[in-house]
């Protein structure tokens, strides 16, 4: 008996020539398909034509900050976007304004500016990390405004009062009720999420002038109050800028040293001793303009001997960045090693507390 493997193969009963009722049938079923494939691919093409390819525009600096990307260092990048590094030559002018300024104080300090005109960016030790003291309440009113866009609903009356003392005077009670209002650290790092800044780590409890932030968080944050790709709807950021244009006399030092006579300016100052009040915080973020120029300014600083002498070295740190951006020149200093004007408000003071 042959092997299994060599029996005679069988063929299926269909096998063999077909009929012609058959062939007939198989070849209309095939024509039905290729009907079918040419009309779907018929309405495709008729439902996406092809046309030109979509030119982008190109996005100004400050457009950049409020999305959450921006130039600068690798901090001014948010994963996922495409990096716009300064101009070199916009470092290097920065770099050589501030050394004057590094030379005649002491104390740790970092600034950068964009000029909202021109796009033009620069920025010294932007990744730099500082206790914020009472800049944090241009996030946190940023951050309950946000919250209200979402809820659909406007500020109470309350909360308006308490914004406008907290950003005009820098009250603290009023900061307080409003840090709570957020739901504290939880809900400013959640808005800051949308904000774009990445490296703003929110203070523990109710210690809303411990939380840390960095240059390039302040100048995205300031860019959330001048742009119109923001998060923030435009009344929002009107009512907030608003708010910073009218600080209290007192208050108004710090960037808006740097801005052109007879202009106003929008700005937010923090000043907060250590435990021993042996040294001192002092920072100061604004939009300041200069002709007709609208340039966002950010000046952190820590290890500072005085208050005033941390004010003088904010001031002279702000007219150095936004003369080299706009100017392309170091600014000239006053003679003497304190001789700026100390504190706009009155020279030297006493312990105050923490703001």
């Amino acid at each position: 008996m042959p092997a299994r493997g060599d029996q005679p193969r069988r063929f299926p009963a269909h096998a063999g020539r077909l009929r012609p009722w058959e062939r007939f049938t198989i070849g209309l079923v095939l024509v039905l398909i290729a009907a079918i494939v040419v009309a779907l691919s018929m309405s495709d093409v008729q439902t996406h034509p092809p046309g030109p390819p979509v030119k982008q525009k190109s996005t100004p600096a400050v457009e950049r900050f409020a999305l959450g990307g921006g130039p600068g260092s690798s901090v001014l990048t948010a994963p996922g976007s495409v990096p716009f590094p300064t101009a070199p030559q916009d470092n290097q002018r920065l770099t050589a304004a501030l050394a004057p300024v590094r030379r005649h104080h002491t104390g740790t300090f970092a600034a950068g500016v964009i000029d909202v005109t021109t796009g033009a960016v620069a920025v010294f030790h932007g990744g730099r990390l500082f206790h914020t003291a009472s800049i944090v309440k241009v996030d946190i009113l940023a951050t309950l405004l946000l919250q209200r866009q979402r809820a659909r609903t406007p500020l109470s009356n309350r909360q308006r009062m308490l914004a406008a003392e907290m950003i005009e005077n820098s009250d603290n009670l009023a900061a307080t009720d409003l840090w709570d209002a957020i739901g504290r650290g939880g809900g400013l790092r959640k808005a800051n999420r949308k904000l774009g800044l990445r490296h703003t780590t929110p203070g523990q409890g109710v210690y809303w002038g411990l939380t840390s932030t960095t240059v390039d968080d302040q100048l995205r944050l300031l860019a959330d109050l001048t742009s119109r790709n923001s998060p923030l709807s435009a009344r929002s950021r009107s009512y907030e800028l608003g708010l910073m244009r009218h600080v209290a006399a007192g208050q108004a030092w710090g960037v808006t040293a740097a801005a052109t006579r007879g202009t106003r300016s929008a700005v937010k100052n923090g000043w907060l001793p250590d435990g021993s009040y042996t040294t001192w915080v002092i920072n100061s973020i604004g939009v300041i303009h200069d002709g007709g120029s609208e340039i966002l300014v950010a000046v952190l600083s820590k290890d500072q001997p005085s208050e005033s002498a941390g004010i003088a070295q904010a001031e002279a740190a702000a007219r150095a960045v936004v003369s080299a951006i706009i100017h392309g020149r170091p600014a000239a200093l006053p003679r003497g090693r304190h001789a700026y004007r100390a504190a706009s408000v009155g020279g030297p003071r006493g312990p105050r507390p923490v703001q």
